[in-house]
């Protein structure tokens, strides 16, 4: 199985982020410019002071009839980010994501996010890697060696 690094190596490294004084009607156009359905929110003290998602605002704007542009993205962000490291193995990334039931998993080092993975992002992964095992497998058990007969 796989390990964070390597999916990020491969899908980026990119970290769209947004200020947590920010309206939540810009966070939803930085979504929607860059086609991604979450933003890590940064603070004056913080590179990684909550997250804000399509859901977020859906169940928080939407719904309860609020204004997107004089709502602020600290009034609906999630403030105890769940999050993983480049180490960590993607099947407990799948693992942790199911459990809290989030779609969107920060990756931090010391410094702060170096990138975000989705739930997605990890079953495409998981659908190579079986593709290229049934792959492996087939030429195995399917290879003309020859020999006597």
């Amino acid at each position: 199985m796989s390990i964070v690094s390597e999916l990020l190596d491969q899908k980026g490294r990119n970290v769209w982020t947004i200020s947590a004084d920010s309206s939540v009607y810009d966070a939803v156009v930085l979504m929607s410019e860059k086609n991604i359905g979450a933003l890590i929110v940064t603070s004056d003290s913080s590179k990684l002071a909550g997250i804000i998602s399509e859901r977020d605002y859906a169940r928080s704007v939407v719904i309860n009839d609020k204004s997107s542009k004089a709502t602020l993205v600290s009034e609906i962000m999630t403030e105890e980010v769940v999050f993983a490291k480049e180490s960590t193995l993607l099947d407990r990334c799948m693992s942790l994501m199911a459990q809290k039931k989030i779609r969107h998993l920060p990756i931090v080092d010391r410094q702060g996010p170096v990138g975000m993975i989705t739930v997605g992002d990890i079953m495409k992964t998981i659908i190579e890697e079986q593709s290229m095992t049934i792959e492996e497998l087939e030429t195995f058990m399917f290879v003309d060696e020859g020999g006597e007969g």
